[in-house]
C-alpha cells in the first residue's frame, strides 16, 4: 500500500497558505525548513524579533528535538509533521492559564487526526495516543504525537511532532505509530483515511486551535468557562484510569485519575489523599 499522497514532497508556505484560505483561517507566511535542530529554537528566534502570533514553523526533519523533561530525538525526513506555533497570550491572561495552552494544542491535534478517521484520544498531559496494545504485543497504547511548549518573555512556543508516514521499522520504540500504520490497519473499511496530506493536517490542526485559542481568551483564561476543560477531558483517556505517576524528586503517586484542575494538573485520588501533579510520566496501571 502507497504512503499518503504528499508524503514525499516537502512542505512549502505556498502549499500552506493555500490550505489556510480555503479553510478561512488567517496565518502569517509559514517558515517551512527541510532540516533544523528543533523547530522551537527557530519560532524562539523568530519570537524575539518581534515575528506574530500564529507564526508557524516547520521542518522535514529534527536533529535535535525536544521532548518532555528534557528528552531528545531524531525524525527522519518526511516522516512526520513536525511545526511549532508562536502564541502571544494577552498580558492579561493569568500566568496559571498557560498551563492549559499544551492542552489545548493536544485537544486541536486530535480533532484533527479524527477527522480523517484515525481513533486518537488523549494522554495526559498532552500525548496523542491510539489505545491497545503496542504491535509487538508489549501494554500500550501507541503513541502518535507529542507535544512541548516552552515560555519566553511574551510568548509561549507550542511544538508538535505528528507521525504521520513512518512505517512501524522506522519508529523508535514498539510502542509508537503513525497515521499510516493505524489507517492501513482499517484499510479494508475506510480507504479514504489514506487521502489525506501534510499541509491539510496541519491547516485542519490549526483552525481548530484557533478556535479553542479565541474562546480561551475570550473567557479570560478560565477553562471551564470557555468549554475546554470540558473538551479536553472528554477526549482524555487518562480520566478515571488507575495510573502512577512518576514525580522527578518525589515518590511516586498512585491512584486514580480524576480530573483536571485549572491549571491544567493532573489531579490524582489514592487513599482520601487529592494530589495535583503538574508535570510527571503517567502510566496506565491495568
Amino acid at each position: 500500500m502507497e504512503n499518503p499522497k504528499d508524503c514525499a514532497y516537502p512542505l512549502s508556505p505556498v502549499a500552506i497558505a493555500q490550505k489556510a484560505v480555503a479553510a478561512d483561517i488567517e496565518l502569517p507566511p509559514a517558515v517551512t525548513q527541510h532540516v533544523t535542530q528543533s523547530t522551537n529554537d527557530e519560532t524562539l528566534r523568530l519570537a524575539r524579533a518581534g515575528a506574530p502570533e500564529w507564526t508557524v514553523v516547520t521542518a522535514e526533519r529534527q536533529s535535535a528535538g525536544r521532548g518532555r523533561l528534557d528528552r531528545s530525538w531524531e525524525s527522519r525526513a518526511g516522516d512526520g509533521l513536525l511545526f511549532s506555533v508562536l502564541l502571544r497570550p494577552p498580558a492579561e491572561l493569568p500566568t496559571p492559564a498557560c498551563g492549559w495552552l499544551p492542552l489545548m494544542a493536544g485537544v486541536a491535534v486530535t480533532r484533527a487526526v479524527r477527522s480523517v478517521g484515525i481513533s486518537a484520544v488523549l494522554k495526559w498531559p498532552n500525548d496523542v495516543i491510539v489505545e491497545g496494545a503496542a504491535f509487538d504485543g508489549s501494554p500500550g497504547p501507541r503513541k502518535l504525537a507529542g507535544i512541548l511548549a516552552e515560555r519566553g518573555d511574551g510568548f509561549v512556543i507550542v511544538g508538535i511532532g505528528l507521525n504521520v508516514c513512518s512505517a512501524q521499522a522506522d519508529l523508535p520504540i514498539p510502542t509508537a505509530t503513525s497515521m499510516r500504520i493505524e489507517a492501513e490497519r482499517f484499510a479494508g473499511e475506510s480507504r479514504e483515511a489514506l487521502e489525506w496530506d501534510r499541509a491539510s493536517l496541519l491547516v485542519a490542526c490549526l483552525s481548530q486551535w484557533q478556535s479553542l485559542w479565541s474562546g480561551f481568551v475570550a473567557a479570560g483564561g478560565d477553562a471551564t468557562a470557555s468549554g475546554l476543560a470540558q473538551d479536553y477531558q472528554a477526549l482524555c483517556a487518562t480520566i478515571g484510569q488507575q495510573v502512577r505517576a512518576d514525580v522527578a524528586g518525589a515518590d511516586p503517586v498512585v491512584g486514580t485519575a480524576a480530573s483536571i484542575d485549572g491549571q491544567g494538573h493532573l489531579v490524582i485520588e489514592s487513599d482520601m489523599h487529592r494530589t495535583a501533579v503538574a508535570a510527571a510520566d503517567i502510566r496506565h496501571l491495568r
